[in-house]
């Protein structure tokens, strides 16, 4: 597997999704890596442009860290495993807070969350205030669960694009329906791979797990069924995507809970607003829409020194004639861009920079943006110069449903 870091974050960002909302898909795996591991915590992480998001915890209760803080930041560029045995002795971590202070994490295995076309999404990590020496077996099955991450991951975006597309799935029902089947049934079939190498557990602790891996598959499996068995596909599919999509005020309201706290610890305010001509009513698709926004507050506030201001407006301006626009307006009281670093933005070239705390600077999150921007056949516009902020303004298009 060759590491490709922009499209490996092009490949996270068309799973489109809601780190705040699947939590309790992936908490048995959680626990069953602890288990088999013999740790105290277990997290599932992904990691985007900036940030590192806790899907699932146990044992450590956390959403997100910046992406430089993370650990798993290193495994998701290793082919097959990361393990430090002293994270405290460690130049790279020894000072992170989760080393020097609670939960005084000293010991991390880590295993990449990799796709079928072999980008590492993020990482299932386990640790530990004790070393631990991780037999073969272990690890195998280790690797195994991390396997089942990624297979219920790409079952959700199975799912989800067999949501958006009525005709397409009513054109296409058979192979839609083995799509989504041939993933979901290795949640069952693990239960027989964990029962006949978990040499170290005990057959009641195995059979615990396997339990809940197996009634998950067997909802999981139902679920699918009952998506294809509908007679009436299109307004089903309607009504679910409905009931998933935004408005603008749910909109507003995601952004505050997931990048509310990255302001909060740089001291910086954020402020969203929704501009009083919007239709507050009108349900629309996510389709990339938080990734959008999401990479632009993130940038803003990494370049905006402390005691700054990030501000997001929000308008939803419906029509008769489909040509629905939702318009995004991100500034900052940052260090501004030059023209240069403009014109590579929208060319969608990299260009690395540490933020005003030291931030890590990784260059792909602007150029990512351009990038969904343009898939969605939007625009963008950029307004900055050197100490007098940054003033980025998207549209795009949008079915309301």
């Amino acid at each position: 597997m060759s590491f490709n870091e922009e499209e490996r974050i092009w490949t996270l960002s068309q799973f489109d999704i809601d780190y705040l909302e699947i939590s309790d898909l992936f908490k048995d795996l959680t626990r069953l890596a602890a288990k088999i591991a013999g740790t105290d915590i277990s997290l599932i992480n992904l990691i985007d442009s900036y940030t590192q998001w806790t899907i699932a915890n146990y044992g450590l209760n956390i959403e997100q860290m910046p992406k430089e803080e993370s650990v798993c930041q290193y495994t998701i560029q290793a082919p097959q495993q990361f393990e430090v045995k002293k994270l405290s002795e460690d130049e790279r971590f020894k000072k992170k807070y989760y080393v020097a202070g609670d939960p005084y994490a000293d010991y991390y295995f880590g295993v990449p969350l990799t796709t079928s076309g072999g980008f590492n999404l993020g990482a299932l990590c386990v640790l530990d205030k004790r070393e631990k020496e991780l037999t073969p077996e272990k690890i195998d099955l280790l690797k195994i669960v991390a396997r089942e991450v990624v297979s219920r991951l790409e079952t959700l975006k199975i799912i989800r694009e067999l949501k958006s597309s009525a005709e397409a799935a009513k054109d296409n029902q058979k192979k839609v329906a083995h799509d989504i089947r041939g993933p979901l049934a290795g949640i069952i079939g693990l239960t027989q791979v964990i029962n006949e190498q978990s040499q170290d557990l005990s057959k009641e602790e195995v059979l615990e797990f396997v339990e809940m891996i197996y009634k998950a598959g067997n909802s999981l499996l139902d679920l699918v069924s009952e998506i294809l068995r509908q007679e009436d596909r299109a307004e089903m599919n309607k009504q679910q995507s409905r009931k998933e999509a935004y408005t603008i005020k749910s909109l507003k309201n995601k952004l505050e809970q997931l990048y509310g706290p990255q302001a909060h610890n740089k001291d910086i305010v954020l402020k969203i607003q929704i501009d009083a001509s919007s239709n507050t009513d009108a349900h629309f698709p996510k389709n990339k829409i938080i990734q959008i926004i999401g990479n632009l507050v993130t940038n803003a506030i990494k370049f905006t020194p402390a005691g700054g201001k990030v501000e997001v407006g929000l308008c939803l301006t419906v029509s008769k004639d489909l040509h629905n626009n939702l318009k995004i307006v991100v500034s900052d009281t940052g260090i501004g861009l030059t023209d240069s670093a403009i014109l590579k933005i929208l060319n969608k070239e990299k260009e690395s920079t540490a933020g005003t705390e030291g931030e890590a600077g990784f260059g792909f999150g602007l150029p990512l943006v351009k990038r969904l921007v343009d898939d969605l056949k939007g625009e963008m516009q950029i307004v900055s110069s050197p100490g007098n902020g940054t003033t980025f303004t998207v549209t795009v298009n949008v079915e309301i449903i």
